[in-house]
């Protein structure tokens, strides 16, 4: 579990391929701050552009040098989500431990969906994003509630429902565009979605069958 606050700024240093054929996935090279992969261990999961990933291998000198840590990732993953195919910068969060704050909300990493940024221009000091989302999604997303994109935890300012899918809104504070990537969006980007968990257990508890049985209490 994560919660959708950025820890670090990572850089995907080299993207390999695990196989000839286009059913195998690529090994990601990802350079981190100086320190930031203090107390990981093998096997762990962070959180890249907002993706649960399983660290394979690390390289933690001390600092001021940068570390470095790899992950496998797979083909559907990639098919799944954006970012994480080619060398560039991406946005950090070591799992949560369960004595941490939790600052943003509660976030799986597991990507529901691919949203295209329609608009990122400056309103005042801060500046409007607008993602156009899967219609699929839609139901999820509620004023005032959380979204992640690209692992960032963030709070909805409008939603619409259009034909061609669901558009909503959100404002960027200084603060959040210095300390991830999402300072350098563009027009026509894809971005990683993730709906809030709480909503998509709602979701499927409405969804029900009426004759589902109900819960045995004790």
């Amino acid at each position: 579990m994560f919660t959708g606050i950025v820890s670090g700024l990572g850089r995907i240093l080299s993207v390999d391929p695990l196989g000839d054929g286009p059913q195998h996935g690529k090994r990601l090279q990802i350079e981190t701050p100086p320190g930031w992969l203090a107390g990981v261990q093998l096997g762990d999961s962070i959180a890249i552009n907002g993706a649960c990933m399983t660290v394979t291998a690390f390289d933690a000198p001390p600092e001021p040098a940068p570390g470095r840590f790899s992950v496998d990732v797979s083909a559907e993953s990639l098919r799944l989500t954006a970012g994480l195919d080619r060398p560039g910068p991406v946005n950090l969060e070591q799992a949560l431990r369960a004595h941490d704050r939790l600052g943003g909300h509660l976030v799986s990493g597991h990507v529901d969906g691919l949203g295209t940024v329609e608009v990122f221009e400056p309103v005042g000091e801060s500046w409007l994003l607008a993602v156009r989302a899967p219609a699929a999604l839609g139901r999820f997303l509620a004023v005032k509630g959380s979204i992640t994109v690209n692992g960032v935890s963030l709070t909805v300012n409008r939603v619409d429902d259009e034909l061609q899918g669901c558009r909503f809104t959100l404002n960027l504070i200084p603060h959040t565009l210095e300390h991830t990537t999402l300072g350098t969006l563009q027009p026509g980007a894809a971005v990683n979605l993730e709906v809030d968990l709480i909503a998509r257990y709602v979701e499927r508890m409405l969804a029900a069958a009426p004759g589902l049985p109900p819960v045995a209490r004790a």
